[in-house]
């Protein structure tokens, strides 16, 4: 970067590499799935595929069609999962450009029939079991309508059964019963496939969580988001390090300025904080618009100055200030490095401790980092 950064996410492509390589250990026997929807978590999509790719991910996992076409565009091949779909999708498209689907019910399973027909080839498609989340998926008493048609689609060569698959509801969540509910469904509904002449390449239903601590749960491939990028699925589950993972974003912002003010000066929108004493306040150039949670005014950590500091008052659209104490020995001055969060290994906040300020989860507070945060990478 040619000028000093406003604010920036700096990236570990090592981080990710090494991330799959643990994660792939986990699961020995299964292939896995590098899940680079939403710009990869926010970390950008097409960097971690590559590197992803790297370190042994035989499978990647998009959630939109468009998220697919975006790393066929830029080179990336081999097998690319798309599952979000909606009616008068782009199902030719990722028919042409050699991209598996899903399918959830008998509209979509239409879909990309004609659309196979038109393009002259076999639809790779994964037939999507709801075994209880409730999302997307196809009930089990429409299980045995889809499945026929998809096996006569077949037999005519419009479709090929590559998968069957569904996903977890609380595998973050160590004993909640409904782990084995959805599991012994799932092996129902995958049995009843093959009987009636599906013969899918892969059965999946292993998410993070589920990769990471439910090895029953893996059978041909395993799907890792989250995981992939560092961030345990939840702190039930243990922290990045104990789950042998390491955090690969750092989102880190220059100091604006510092100032010094008097006892009882408000700061920020509705004055929520007023300086107790005379003070000295820093100017974060990073707000809302970058990603950085409103619902974490008050409460988000930052180191800065050698210590881990909190946002005094309200987070506003592209900056928040912290409050540094009263003198000048606190050594911060404009120009200074900001770290909101990283990998937590030089004392830094994570994107954990930054949920917990925020109310939500790890998963939010990296995905959510906008387009306007510029994304540095290392090990490139």
């Amino acid at each position: 970067m040619n000028t000093t950064p406003r604010v920036y996410a700096e990236i570990d492509l090592d981080a990710v590499r090494g991330n799959v390589r643990a994660l792939r250990a986990r699961a020995a026997r299964a292939e896995l799935m590098a899940v680079v929807k939403a710009d990869a978590y926010g970390h950008g999509a097409v960097p971690c595929a590559r590197a992803a790719r790297e370190a042994g991910a035989t499978w990647l996992g998009t959630a939109t069609p468009q998220e697919a076409f975006e790393l066929r565009a830029a080179g990336i091949d081999g097998r690319i999962m798309c599952w979000l779909w909606t009616p008068g999708g782009p199902w030719q498209q990722a028919v042409e450009q050699d991209i598996d689907v899903s399918v959830s019910g008998m509209w979509a399973l239409e879909e990309v029939i004609a659309a196979a027909r038109t393009a002259g080839r076999a639809a790779r498609i994964h037939l999507k079991a709801d075994t209880g989340l409730g999302r997307n998926g196809c009930q089990p008493a429409d299980w045995a309508e889809l499945v026929g048609a998809a096996v006569a689609a077949q037999a005519e060569g419009t479709v090929q059964v590559s998968g069957v698959w569904s996903h977890f509801a609380c595998a973050d969540e160590p004993g909640h019963p409904s782990i084995q509910r959805q599991l012994d469904l799932f092996r129902e509904m995958v049995a009843y496939a093959e009987k009636e002449g599906a013969d899918p390449e892969v059965r999946h239903i292993a998410n993070s969580p589920a990769t990471l601590t439910l090895p029953e749960t893996h059978f041909d491939l395993v799907r890792t988001g989250i995981a992939v990028y560092g961030v345990s699925p939840a702190p039930e589950l243990g922290t990045p390090q104990r789950l042998g993972l390491r955090p690969a974003m750092s989102l880190k912002a220059t100091v604006a300025l510092v100032k010094s003010v008097p006892a009882g000066h408000g700061v920020s929108y509705g004055h929520h904080h007023t300086t107790a004493g005379e003070t000295a306040l820093a100017l974060i150039p990073a707000g809302y618009a970058d990603g950085i949670p409103r619902h974490a005014s008050g409460r988000g950590p930052v180191l800065l100055g050698g210590a881990v500091r909190t946002v005094a008052g309200r987070v506003a659209m592209d900056q928040f200030v912290v409050d540094l104490g009263q003198g000048t020995g606190h050594g911060v001055r404009a120009g200074d490095e900001a770290v909101l969060f990283g990998s937590g290994e030089h004392g830094e906040p994570t994107a954990e401790d930054w949920a917990k300020a925020a109310d939500t989860i790890a998963y939010e507070i990296v995905t959510r980092i906008g387009a306007r945060v510029p994304r540095v990478y290392l090990g490139g």
